[in-house]
């Protein structure tokens, strides 16, 4: 008895990678076993940076808050302990925003934690 062999779902499976692996450059765009390492290496790399995305943003945010308090003479330590002490509510993102495009309002919250 002959072997048995699903062509229909191995080419469909083959499209599928060779399709997420549209704007490659080379043979990584349209050679089988080269697309699939490649596609896998990049689906590595995303579920990695979908976690390290929340820690650069948070560290952007740290700087941009501490560049905002020192132009108004303390760190970001010092700010950050005092917003707390005073039970402000304003998270980070939203306070490196202020500090970012809307100076006269962060200055406003410095000044009421001093």
């Amino acid at each position: 008895m002959p072997r048995s062999v699903n062509s229909v779902a191995k080419r469909a499976r083959r499209k599928k990678v060779l399709k997420q692996a549209k704007g490659y450059f080379g043979r990584r765009k349209n050679v089988w076993t080269v697309a699939k390492n490649a596609v896998d290496k990049a689906m590595q790399y995303s579920y990695r940076d979908r976690k390290a995305k929340k820690r650069t943003f948070r560290a952007l945010w740290i700087t941009r808050i501490n560049a905002g308090a020192r132009l108004h003479g303390m760190s970001y330590s010092q700010f950050m302990g005092k917003v707390k002490a005073n039970n402000i509510e304003l998270n980070r993102k939203v306070l490196a925003d202020l500090a970012m495009n809307n100076p006269e309002a962060f200055q406003a919250i410095v000044e009421k934690v001093k």
